[in-house]
Order: structure tokens, then sequence, then C-alpha cells
């Protein structure tokens, strides 16, 4: 280990050192009669800077040495065979013994992040687009089911493509600002479309209820059929002959946000076969090569920006209708944040990996809940690790759409593909 590595990872332990102390090293607990007192865990900082300054010193000789030298197991491999055992374990996963109701809400929960992931892989994954505003378009999905529902009575079934639509259309109206924006331009704007919306939420009290939300969202039925608990000739338990039971509800809406995901699956996965889905991929290789071949990048970017807002909107009115209560606090930018990471954490532009990447992060987060504080600062390294170890992603070796047969030939020094495109 030479000096220089030495130095390096000196200075990161000690900057780690002036993140720790204050937050780490200081915590506030509560006193006698009420008051707060400060309790110091220098011990536990220390622990800490270490881990880090020994982690530096890993990472650097992992880069010296090279990262062929250490052998990833390759997902793309085995994604034939994991999809299809996900897609079961997720169909089958409310009948199992061991599935309750806390199970049943965590899988709900999941399954609205993979839906939002792949929603927003669409823009960001195929398209190449950066965009941190994407929490907008959930927002907007949300609150118009809300005020449909309530203002005009209509059924869920009515009020949840008008609301992806209402989505879908703000999106149209983002993409045209930011024809012409590409890389940190674009995600700043979006960042503050983002934000844009969340203060229109806060301060037009008179219609969206300002920081009080919406509250007595109706909540779907089964075809009409609602889930009363007393169990009535028209409700969903009398009309099946079951026991009222509250799991009847939760189990529909397990299976509805599964619907809804696989749909946004289906179709991203035709699209991507299409023109359309080529034209995509263009645009986030070369924006300006796909001009020179004639794509029309104006209406590439609008579908994209479209069809991604389409989605999210379909999230925001299921949650709506899942919570039966909303307020501007639920579309915070962290959550844009989180959308992002499992994005890029999964693969851009991989539907499986996007998938996993939801399971880990959003169930993960629940399997360490009893870590408190612990959990964000596990699962923060576990990013890095992730970060360095796959920075393309867990699954970020996905086939293109199109490729160029033939075999290679060296000319001049240099690889060129020989065949038809």
């Amino acid at each position: 280990m030479n000096r220089a590595s030495l130095r390096d990872a000196a200075t990161v332990a000690a900057v780690a050192l002036l993140l720790f102390a204050p937050i780490v090293g200081l915590r506030t607990d509560v006193g006698p009669v009420g008051s707060l007192i400060l309790r110091p865990r220098w011990g536990l900082v220390a622990l800490l800077v270490g881990l880090v300054f020994c982690g530096r010193l890993a990472i650097l000789a992992w880069q010296a040495r090279g990262p062929a030298r250490i052998a990833l197991p390759r997902l793309p491999r085995i994604g034939r065979f994991l999809a299809p055992a996900l897609l079961g374990f997720a169909v089958v996963l409310p009948v199992l013994p061991f599935t309750g109701r806390y199970e049943l809400d965590i899988g709900i929960l999941v399954l609205t992040y993979v839906m939002l992931g792949w929603g927003l892989n669409i823009v960001v994954g195929l398209a190449g687009l950066l965009d941190l505003g994407y929490v907008a378009f959930y927002a907007i999905g949300a609150y118009s089911y809300a005020l449909l529902a309530q203002t005009f009575g209509w059924s869920f079934w009515i009020c949840l493509p008008l609301a992806g639509v209402l989505a879908a259309f703000w999106g149209v109206l983002l993409g045209f600002p930011v024809l012409r924006l590409r890389g940190d331009y674009l995600a700043i704007v979006t960042l503050g479309f983002g934000e844009i919306i969340r203060i229109i939420l806060l301060n037009w009290a008179s219609v969206t209820g300002g920081p009080n939300g919406i509250g007595g969202i109706p909540r779907p039925s089964f075809f009409g059929l609602p889930f009363s608990a007393d169990g009535g000739p028209g409700s969903f338990a009398g009309a099946f002959g079951l026991e009222p039971s509250p799991v009847h509800r939760v189990m529909f809406l397990y299976y509805l946000i599964l619907a809804l995901a696989l749909l946004t699956n289906w179709v991203s996965i035709r699209l991507r076969r299409q023109p359309l889905g080529r034209a995509w991929e263009a645009l986030r290789e070369d924006e300006i090569a796909s001009r020179a071949l004639g794509i029309n990048v104006t209406n590439t970017k609008l579908t994209a920006f479209a069809l991604g807002a389409l989605f999210g909107g379909f999230a925001g009115a299921f949650f709506a209708t899942r919570q039966g209560f909303i307020s501007p606090e639920s579309f915070t930018f962290s959550e844009s944040a989180i959308i992002l990471a499992i994005v890029v954490l999964g693969g851009l532009g991989s539907q499986l990996g996007v998938a996993i990447a939801a399971l880990v992060m959003i169930g993960g987060f629940e399997l360490f809940r009893d870590l408190d504080e612990w959990r964000m600062l596990f699962f923060g390294g576990a990013m890095v690790v992730i970060m360095i170890l796959k920075p393309r992603g867990l699954v970020g070796e996905r086939t293109p759409t199109v490729t160029l047969g033939g075999q290679k030939k060296a000319i001049g020094g240099g690889m060129v593909g020989q065949g038809q495109g």
C-alpha cells in the first residue's frame, strides 16, 4: 500500500469524521422532567470512521487490481428463469399460509414502486431523459382521482383512466419547454417542475385542501360490489357467500396493483420492439445522430414523457384510493429520488432489474425496520457497493433491441462490424 492510497483513505476518513461527529456522535434523549440531554457516542463514531478508512483502502486495492479479476454473477443469464419465478410468487403470495395483512401491505407497497420504476424507466432508461420530478405525475394522478371521485361521484374504473390521461397531458406540457435541454439542465428543469406541482398543491387550498390534504376518498369496488363489513346481499362477501373480512379488500387491492404493474411492463416491452422504442434507444445513445437519421426528436421525447407520466398517474390514482387520504407531504422530492434510485440500481432499461431493485429497496427497508436509523446507513452503504461493483446496475447488460449481425473484421487496427442491420 503506497503513500498516495493512505493519504486518499485518510482524507475520506476525515470527511466521514466531520459528517458522523454531529449526526452519530451526539444523540438526543429525554432526561428527567421532560428535559433533553445529549448523550455522546464517540466510540461508535471511531468505529464508523475506521470502517470508512478500511473500505476506501479496499476500493483502491480493487481498482488497482482491475475489476476484471472479480467474477460477478450475471443476472441476465438467469433472467429467463428468475422473471417467471418472481411473477409466480407474486400471483400466489396472498394465498400462501404465512401471508397476513402486514405481508399484503408490504406487497402492495413494493408493487406500487415497481410500477413507478417501470414508468420512469421509459423516460430515463429507454429515452435517456433524466427526470428528477417524476413524483409530480404521481401527485397529479392521485389528486385527479380524488377530485373526480368526490366531485362527480364517478367510480374507480372511470376515474382511473382519466387520472392517467390528465397526468399524460401534463407530461406533454413538461416536454415542450425541455425539448432543447439535455443532461444536467434537463434534470434541473424537471426538478423545478416537481417542486412547482408540490407548491401548487400546498397553496391552492380551495381545490386541493392545502396542507390538510383531501380525505374521504372513495374506495374501489369489485365491479360494483363494495367490500362492506356487514356482508349484506349487495356486498362482495354476500355475493360470493363468504365470511365478511377486511382482508378481502386488501387482497383485491393487491391483485389490482399487480395487474396495473403487469400492464405497464407489457406496454413497455411491446413498445420497445416497435419503431418508437427503437427511436427512444437511438435518442438515448446519441441525439445528434438520431436527428441525422431522420428521427423526429420532438415527437420521440414527447411520447416518452407522456407515457411515463401516464403510468405515474395510474399509480397515483391507485395510491389515492388505497390510502383514502392524500396530502402534499406524500409527494416530496425524496419520492422522486427513491424511484430514480430504483431505476439506476436495477439497470437503465432493464425491466427485471427495476423489479429486483424495488423489492430490495422497499421490501428490505421494512425487513430492517427494527434497526431504526441504522437501516438507512446499511442501505446507503449497500447502494455504494452496488454502484462500485455493478456501475450499470444489477441487470445492466441488456441486449440491444437492434444489433448488427455478422462477424467483426479488423481494419487498420480497429474493429468494424460487417453484416446487415
